[in-house]
């Protein structure tokens, strides 16, 4: 889906026929020329061109530059518009109206209204004022924004996370219950203190991940942006290719990361590129269901949300084994039970794909042998045999602004780093990624200072996140 398309859905959803866009302008919306309430701030030409990502096409670029175009577009879902794009000065202008209305709106062209008229028509509020009607509408806004994460509060406005900051979406004071749709059963449990996640399929948007919960304030949500299937690997931008992951005929492979990183996303990836490689049972077990994942003829994809179809991740793991799966994908490690269950099944034939919050390798593998107390010296010699591959991601804004790029530290287990883990030698991981270049090994620092010096993040940023400073210094000093 273009990202335009999610302004688009709005312009239907409240009954306009026409949207108006132009660099460093404000959008407008417009319903036979009567403005209705669209308030965003100006847009620069960059996040412009970014909407209109794969309508203005090179041959269309060239015609423009001679002053005006005129295309169809399809917008999957939401009908056909006629567009109209035209070069002032140092940016352009583009105008939307759908199709019913197009005719009407090329004889406005040519005869545009006295001045006393568009005068008289409702002016816009100020920026930030979105007032979406409901929950689609504040979704398709945060979503042309670009944001990543959407943030609700009873009675306070919501606010968007755009390349990691905070912006406020619309003016309008939030009501949780009634925007997701919550029943009484589900609000008295929230009230009663107990959190809840929930997956939503919002229409001409795509799916967003909401977790819910109580405050001092009343209902409170975070509300994570999805897109409608799961990414391939490509798109993510990882500085090594990943691909050869899914290859394993069995084990455990560990995303990791803070959160907001980008854990689940690259999850999915993994579990579609094995779908696609192979002829495999993918059984996941996940809280809640986000991306879609699209099996073949030769593949069988089952999806169990934790809470809906299973009543936990240890159940649903002891359930899959006698499932005859493949591959499985647990949402989250995130008890001892759990932790325990995964090692198992990769130690069992299957290939275990999961997510663990951790700032590094080496945490990644002390968090597991923590959580399993007095039985960690068996758990080191379990991990030692089925751990393949711990991948720690971290996503940074990207130098030139528009986005975020992952920074990645690739842990492969070889002969040395499992007998570190056996022997309980986490700190000297550091090491073993450091000379593990010819087996796969990528540490975070020397990934981190090959993106500065491609110019793709701000020394700053990585700085801020690298583990090691003093090594960070020592790979950009190599260049």
């Amino acid at each position: 889906m273009a990202r335009i398309d999610s302004l688009l859905s709005i312009v239907i959803a409240q009954g306009a026929n026409e949207l108006r866009l132009g660099t460093e302008r404000e959008p407008r919306m417009l319903a036979s020329g009567v403005a209705k309430r669209l308030a965003l701030p100006s847009t620069p030409e960059a996040t412009l061109r970014e909407l209109l990502d794969g309508l203005l096409d090179p041959a269309r670029e060239q015609a423009m530059r001679a002053g005006r175009i005129e295309f169809a577009y399809d917008a999957p879902g939401l009908g056909s518009f006629q567009v109209t794009a035209t070069r002032r000065g140092d940016g352009f202008d583009v105008v939307f109206v759908r199709a019913a209305a197009a005719r009407a709106h090329a004889t406005a062209e040519v005869a545009p209204p006295p001045r006393a008229a568009v005068e008289r028509a409702p002016r816009a509020p100020e920026p930030h004022a979105v007032e979406p009607e409901g929950l689609a509408q504040l979704v398709a806004a945060a979503a042309a924004m670009r944001a990543s994460d959407l943030h609700l509060s009873d009675g306070h406005a919501p606010i968007a996370r755009i390349d990691g900051a905070l912006q406020r979406v619309g003016s309008a004071p939030a009501a949780v219950a009634s925007l997701l749709g919550l029943d009484q059963a589900l609000e008295q449990r929230l009230v009663a203190g107990h959190a809840t996640d929930l997956g939503i399929d919002v229409e001409g948007v795509g799916r967003i991940r909401a977790h819910v919960f109580r405050t001092s304030d009343g209902l409170s949500a975070a509300i994570r942006m999805l897109l409608a299937a799961a990414p391939s690997l490509a798109s993510l931008h990882m500085p090594m290719p990943l691909g050869d992951l899914v290859d394993f005929p069995h084990g455990l492979v560990i995303v990791g990361g803070a959160t907001g990183s980008g854990k689940s996303t690259t999850l999915a990836a993994l579990a579609q590129e094995a779908l696609r490689r192979q002829s495999i049972v993918l059984t996941t077990l996940e809280d809640p269901i986000e991306y879609a994942l699209a099996g073949s003829d030769g593949s069988i994809v089952r999806r169990r949300q934790v809470g809906r179809d299973v009543p936990d991740f240890a159940t649903g793991l002891r359930d899959a084994l006698r499932e005859d799966p493949d591959v499985i994908l647990v949402g989250e490690m995130r008890d001892p039970a759990t932790i325990d269950l995964v090692l198992t099944a990769a130690e069992t034939g299957h290939l275990v794909l999961s997510s663990l919050h951790c700032r590094s390798a080496a945490s990644a593998i002390e968090r597991i042998v923590d959580a399993a107390g007095a039985r960690a010296a068996q758990v080191r010699s379990q991990l030692a045999e089925s751990l393949r591959v711990v991948v720690v991601q971290h996503l940074l804004p990207r130098a030139q602004g528009r986005g975020r790029l992952p920074a990645i530290e690739v842990l492969r287990v070889n002969h040395a780093v499992a007998s570190m883990i056996r022997e309980g030698k986490p700190a000297q991981i550091a090491t073993a990624l450091q000379s593990g270049k010819r087996d796969g090994m990528l540490p975070l620092e020397r990934c981190l200072a090959d993106r500065v010096q491609a110019g793709d993040v701000a020394l700053d940023d990585a700085r801020a996140i690298a583990n090691d400073g003093a090594t960070l210094e020592m790979y950009l000093a190599r260049s």
